[in-house]
C-alpha cells in the first residue's frame, strides 16, 4: 500500500490534483493572479523566404485581398475539421479492429518515416560530436484583417 502512495504516477498525480485545488482558491481569492499581463504585443515575424514577387509582378489589391479572405476562410474550415476529426479519432482509436455497423475499423502501416532523435542523440554522444544539428521549420504564413486598408503596398 505503501509503495502505491509513493510511486511516481501517484506523485504527479498529487501535484496535479494540488495545483488545480491552488488554482481553485486562487481564483476566489485573486482571479487576475491567474492571468499573465498581456499587453498589446505585436507578433514575432519570421524574415521572408527566397522567390517572393518583385514590386513590378504584384498581382492587384482586390486580387490579394480575396486570397487572404480564402486563406483565412480555409483556414478556419480547416481548423474545425481538424477538432471534429481529433474528438471522433479518440473513440475510434480505442477500438480494436473490426466491423463496427457499416463501417469497419483497422490500422495500416505508415509509409513514412522519422528519424529517430533519441538514437541519433545517442550515437552523438557516444562518438563525442557535440549537440545534434537542428534547424527551424518553415515559417507559418498567417494573415489577418486590419481596421484601414494601407495606403501603400510594403515591398
Amino acid at each position: 500500500m505503501f509503495q502505491l502512495l509513493t510511486s511516481p504516477r501517484t506523485a504527479r498525480t498529487v501535484r496535479g490534483l494540488l495545483g488545480t485545488v491552488a488554482d481553485a482558491v486562487r481564483s476566489v481569492v485573486a482571479p487576475a493572479s491567474l492571468v499573465e499581463e498581456q499587453a498589446d504585443v505585436e507578433p514575432v515575424t519570421a524574415p521572408d523566404p527566397a522567390g517572393l514577387y518583385e514590386a513590378d509582378e504584384l498581382p492587384a489589391v482586390e486580387t490579394i485581398e480575396a486570397a487572404a479572405r480564402e486563406f483565412e476562410r480555409a483556414a478556419d474550415q480547416a481548423r474545425r475539421a481538424d477538432r471534429g476529426k481529433r474528438a471522433a479519432k479518440k473513440v475510434l482509436d480505442r477500438l480494436p479492429s473490426g466491423i463496427y455497423g457499416t463501417w469497419r475499423v483497422f490500422r495500416t502501416p505508415s509509409s513514412r518515416q522519422t528519424p529517430d532523435l533519441a538514437e541519433i542523440t545517442r550515437i552523438f554522444k557516444a562518438n563525442n560530436l557535440g549537440p545534434v544539428p537542428m534547424k527551424a521549420c518553415a515559417a507559418s504564413l498567417k494573415v489577418e484583417a486590419v481596421d484601414e486598408p494601407a495606403l501603400t503596398v510594403a515591398v
